[in-house]
């Protein structure tokens, strides 16, 4: 057992990976503009274990992340690194494809419709247009 871990500080790359999780969901709930009160009585958790959790200073267990990954409205893979960047969209994209979900499917459609008009508005516009 290393002196680290005798001592009960945990190994330096498990305080970088709690850190980078937290900082992950520190940057959605900031994204979708919730204060840690809000998120911390959502969980069931004092505020100031939320902020541990987002600065990499307390374990989070799997059914806090999960509720998290529910409310941000993001896979679990997003916080623990697992989703290959290449495979993600874009945040404003990513963000819309998470609002639009929340819609009803005749709003779903309008929504569909104004997007193909804007491709459409933009292809005849031209390389300049926009």
């Amino acid at each position: 057992m290393s002196e680290e871990r005798k001592k009960g500080h945990p190994p330096k790359d498990e305080t970088g990976d709690r850190q980078k999780l937290g900082s992950a969901l520190r940057a959605a709930r900031e994204y979708l503009g919730l204060s840690q009160e809000e998120v911390a009585k959502f969980l069931g958790v004092p505020r100031t274990a939320l902020s541990q959790l987002e600065s990499g200073q307390r374990r989070i267990d799997a059914l806090e992340l999960k509720k998290l990954a529910q409310l941000y409205k993001r896979p679990v893979a997003h916080f623990t690194g697992e989703a290959p960047v290449s495979d993600q969209m874009p945040e404003d994209v990513a963000h819309l494809a998470r609002a639009a979900a929340d819609l009803s499917d005749n709003d779903r459609k309008e929504l569909t419709r104004f997007a193909e008009y804007l491709r459409a508005r933009k292809s005849s516009e031209g390389p300049s247009g926009g």
